[in-house]
């Protein structure tokens, strides 16, 4: 029948649309949040003045983001998905391998400062997230980042290429979050700095200095 016709070809745009309306609503949602937490600050605000804003229900939202926490993380990753490619000039103008991690952890570290604030909250909440490593639309893409830049200098012979990438990116990864914790504990603690030092210590590994 035609209709049947219709119906199957139609049914893949119906569903990109609605998607498209999906994620529409989840940036609508996580922006409203996001101004609030800048004006007001993140303890203040509640997921009823959230949904007050976004003039939507508290079932609505709560639907889309279980906590404020939940907000945060979708403005971090669309704004870390987003920044990756936009950097990519600027991490060809240094060599593959060490120099441009470092250049990458540079960039990092200057937009974690503007966002350090709202860090703490947003890192506790990921690390007790039962979906971090079940659900790829939940991952914050860090991992890849990592993985990419080793990769890079495992191909110009800066970096071992013995052990497997992604297993090389996941230590370094643990590294990178251990001293983002360690920062976040202590204000004093400059983040630039301490990446460089982390960097140095991956790079170089516990053998002493000669």
């Amino acid at each position: 029948m035609p209709e049947s016709v219709n119906t199957n070809v139609d049914l893949p745009a119906e569903a990109g649309r609605r998607e498209r309306k999906r994620l529409q609503q989840l940036d609508h949602l996580a922006d409203t949040a996001w101004s609030l937490f800048e004006a007001e600050g993140f303890e203040s605000v509640t997921m009823e003045r959230i949904a007050a804003a976004a003039d939507v229900s508290k079932v609505t939202l709560y639907r889309h983001f279980p906590v404020k926490e939940a907000l945060l993380r979708h403005v971090f990753h669309r704004e870390l998905g987003e920044a990756w490619p936009a950097i990519q000039p600027e991490l060809a103008r240094v060599a593959p391998g060490r120099e441009r991690l470092a250049r990458f952890l540079e960039l990092q570290a200057a937009w974690c400062e503007s966002r350090r604030t709202f860090l703490l909250p947003y890192v506790r909440y990921r690390l007790g997230d039962h979906r971090l490593t079940t659900e790829g639309r939940e991952r914050s893409g860090m991992d890849r980042i990592f993985a990419a830049l080793i990769a890079q200098g495992q191909a110009t012979g800066e970096f071992r290429a013995d052990l497997p990438t992604d297993l090389l990116a996941m230590h370094f990864q643990f590294a990178h979050l251990a001293t983002m914790l360690r920062c976040l504990g202590d204000e004093r603690l400059s983040l630039a700095a301490e990446f460089a030092g982390m960097l140095d210590l991956v790079c170089d590994g516990l053998g002493v200095r000669r």
